[in-house]
């Protein structure tokens, strides 16, 4: 029989006690470490908050903060202030106005005990169930060398832990004044950093569980602190029948035996202008009459030209809309992390039931990683795979540079990802510009190997019959050959 895990204590914060595998354990002390400014006060009202809305006596003794201000900032972003217990012990004005000053005795003479009776008698009189103390390293000016500030704080967390609370301090690392010496007494800790691709969160300690691993994000919001686990593909799967989605196109069907599987990831890929959007979106379409849900994520263009462009070739997306088949989202990359990106496809996935994903484009989502190279197939197989063990389809827009000239797959590199990949390309046949379609692979099935001639026109998407009539079509400037003078396809009207 498996030993149960132990009860947990929400953090308040939904995406934290994911990567706690839970929450934290109740009776024990938890470090909250970051530069200033980077939330640790917040995260700790979370974690008093959520005490208080599940019937818990919360208290908050503040070390440093002028008490309006906090109380203030806190109430801003929507804690109940009244509810939480407050034990001011920062410094008040009086402080450089008494004749004893800190020029003639040693901080530790005159508050150190003093301000341990007013936290004895604080801490009694409340019995709460849920301590923070913010900062805890504003105790380290108060007593004379660091051996008696680590005895200090060690029998301190050990006094609060006695009273039967779960205690959160935050502490301020600083070169001059580093705090790695208290990750060894307490129970776990959470840092708070930045990084060129956003703000992260870790949990570099914690005793008595597992934590979830991995690059995880978080924000702070108008509202507190939002967290973005890594995304970990292998904890997600969902029940789908593998079966073939219409694009309801007969040529596209044609080059694809049928058309692509469900929970595949396809890549479509080509140059600007060429259709790729507009021939994913085909998919979409036809799930709609199926009565399937589809959503967009558009880091490329905006969501009114990309209606725009939709409603000019026959593709009702705003019916979609209103229906709620369809589901448009423009995403800002620069505002946004992979974690959070990840985070809004899973609500969509998990919550609102989408079969069909498309990230409009790669490029503009590798902005998210702010030139973290090595992360760019690690965030994009990870998203595929979470979208494939969930059963929805994942179709990923791919630009490619040359107009015409070298064909390429890709770009990203990132072919190996894809199930299947369809390609569109720019030609250029007897002075007039044309385009083409082909599949280069295909894993689920067997494909057709001709490339055909591709047109968007107002009345929707257009494939025509192989194009045998030419040579060297994936140049961009193809030949016509055995005495074709014209291209072979589709009848001119």
């Amino acid at each position: 029989m498996s030993e149960s895990l132990p009860e947990r204590v929400s953090t308040g914060i939904p995406g934290l006690d994911e990567i706690l595998s839970g929450g934290l354990i109740p009776d024990r002390s938890y470090m909250i470490r970051g530069q200033a400014g980077s939330g640790k006060t917040i995260l700790s009202l979370h974690f008093l908050q959520r005490g208080v809305d599940e019937g818990e006596t919360s208290l908050f003794i503040n070390l440093e903060e002028d008490i309006r201000d906090l109380e203030s900032n806190a109430a801003a972003l929507g804690f109940d202030t009244d509810a939480i217990e407050f034990l001011d012990l920062s410094p008040g004005a009086d402080v450089f106005t008494e004749e004893q000053s800190y020029e003639v005795f040693a901080p530790s003479e005159v508050e150190s005990e003093p301000l341990t009776e007013q936290i004895v008698d604080g801490v009694t009189a409340v019995d709460p169930d849920r301590v923070v103390v913010d900062p805890l390293t504003q105790l380290r000016f108060l007593l004379s060398d660091d051996y008696q500030f680590r005895k200090q704080v060690v029998g301190f967390m050990r006094f609060l832990k006695d009273q039967g609370a779960t205690v959160a301090f935050t502490v301020q690392n600083t070169p001059s004044l580093p705090t790695d010496d208290l990750e060894f007494i307490t129970d776990g800790s959470i840092r708070l950093g930045t990084e060129e691709y956003g703000k992260t969160i870790e949990v570099p300690k914690f005793r008595g569980s597992s934590t979830l691993n991995g690059d995880h994000a978080y924000r702070v919001t108008d509202h507190g602190i939002e967290v973005y686990p890594a995304l970990q593909p292998g904890k997600h799967d969902g029940d789908f029948d593998f079966e073939q989605i219409s694009s309801g196109i007969e040529g596209v069907d044609e080059l694809l035996h049928g058309g692509l599987e469900r929970g595949t990831v396809s890549i479509v890929s080509g140059p600007t202008g060429v259709g790729k959007t507009t021939l994913s979106t085909q998919f979409m379409k036809e799930a709609a009459e199926r009565g399937e849900r589809s959503v967009i994520y558009l880091f490329e263009e905006n969501r009114e030209t990309f209606l725009t462009r939709s409603r000019a070739v026959d593709i009702p997306a705003d019916e979609m809309i209103e229906r709620g088949t369809l589901q448009v989202n423009e995403v800002e990359a620069l505002e946004r992390s992979p974690q959070e990106f990840a985070r809004m496809v899973r609500e969509e996935v998990e919550e609102r039931g989408a079969d069909i994903v498309m990230v409009d484009g790669i490029a503009g989502y590798r902005l998210t990683l702010r030139g973290e190279e090595g992360m760019m197939l690690q965030q994009m197989h990870a998203l595929g795979r979470y979208l494939k063990n969930m059963g929805a389809t994942a179709i990923f827009i791919d630009e490619t540079r040359n107009i015409t000239g070298q064909f390429q797959a890709t770009v990203e590199n990132i072919s190996y990802l894809a199930d299947n990949i369809v390609f569109l390309r720019h030609l250029e046949v007897q002075g007039e510009m044309r385009k083409a379609i082909g599949v280069l692979k295909k894993r689920t099935s067997d494909f057709e190997r001709t490339i055909r001639e591709f047109r968007i026109t107002e009345d929707g998407v257009s494939v025509g019959e192989p194009m045998t009539g030419l040579r060297g079509i994936l140049s961009g400037t193809p030949e016509v050959v055995d005495d074709a003078s014209e291209l072979a396809g589709i009848d001119e009207e």
